[in-house]
């Protein structure tokens, strides 16, 4: 029997639970810096029917970092490990945004009074319920969750972006 502290049942493991298995997923996946290795993954994900929705490219003279975000998380990790492909894998903050420049003003206020950091932002490709949509890898998702949904932003989960 666990202690009561560690029961499953218990509202708060079973939130940090649910939040859990609806957070959108990044990889950032390293590439060498040749001609074609981001159409190889585009590629090997549309094969295995995958969707990449967000997408961001740090790159340098000899490798780049790519940073995405697909409609099906477990199958794109599936792919990359199967295939050898080098990757880290962290929870992003979705934020979805009202046309105007003025919400994503609103949004990193936010996130400054709450002295939440922001590690990586990019939009997404596709535009969920019809609406901008920001991905954020901050320093403290639960800060960020909070902060945004007190200032009546919606958070989009796996979910919310998946066909």
């Amino acid at each position: 029997m666990l202690p009561r502290s560690m029961d499953m049942d218990t509202p708060e493991l079973q939130t940090a639970k649910g939040r859990q298995e609806a957070d959108v997923r990044q990889f950032s996946v390293f590439l060498e810096n040749k001609v074609g290795r981001l159409l190889d993954i585009v590629k090997l994900f549309a094969q295995a029917q995958v969707h990449v929705v967000a997408l961001s490219i740090l790159d340098t003279a000899d490798a780049a970092i790519v940073r995405l975000v697909t409609d099906d998380p477990d199958k794109a990790r599936a792919l990359f490990q199967e295939h050898g492909f080098a990757f880290t894998e962290v929870s992003l903050v979705v934020d979805e945004l009202s046309s105007s420049a003025a919400a994503l003003n609103a949004a990193l206020t936010a996130l400054l009074q709450a002295e939440c950091n922001i590690h990586s932002a990019y939009s997404l490709l596709t535009r969920p319920r019809g609406k901008a949509a920001l991905a954020l890898h901050v320093e403290d998702s639960d800060v960020a969750c909070s902060v945004l949904e007190a200032n009546q932003f919606k958070l989009l989960t796996q979910r919310d972006i998946s066909r």
